[in-house]
């Protein structure tokens, strides 16, 4: 049985940009394996269901195919199948097409948000 380690496959398939990123959503505990945090070393297999919180919002994948090397997305996305649930996705997509994201992303050297702003970006994400 044919086994990668979370991050790499993480990376490999697209769903953090760089290897690294993978690796500290790993140890900060975004990445869960039937509810459990697993560390970026945690083996894959395939048919696992994984689930990833990433700004603010949490993914579900089950794992189709285990890749090692990154590829570009058309082939990525035959690697796993997106079970995340209707309305997660709603909110994600409402993030990107509604104001808050302007909210979110913020011109670079504007500062930190104020305390409301940073309020506000919570009640809406639901965190």
């Amino acid at each position: 049985m044919k086994k990668i380690r979370i991050d790499k496959w993480l990376w490999s398939v697209r769903l953090f940009k760089t290897r690294s990123k993978a690796t500290e959503a790993c140890r900060n505990g975004r990445v869960r394996i039937q509810g459990e945090a697993v560390k970026a070393s945690y083996l894959l297999t395939e048919g696992e269901l994984i689930e990833v919180r990433k700004d603010g919002f949490t993914f579900q994948y089950k794992v189709l195919k285990l890749i090692g090397k990154r590829v570009g997305a058309p082939i990525a996305t035959t690697c796993y199948e997106n079970l995340t649930p209707e309305e997660e996705l709603r909110k994600y997509e409402n993030w990107f097409t509604s104001g808050y994201i302007a909210i979110e992303r913020r011109e670079k050297g504007s500062g930190r948000p104020t305390k409301k702003e940073r309020r506000e970006i919570e009640k809406w994400k639901g965190i």
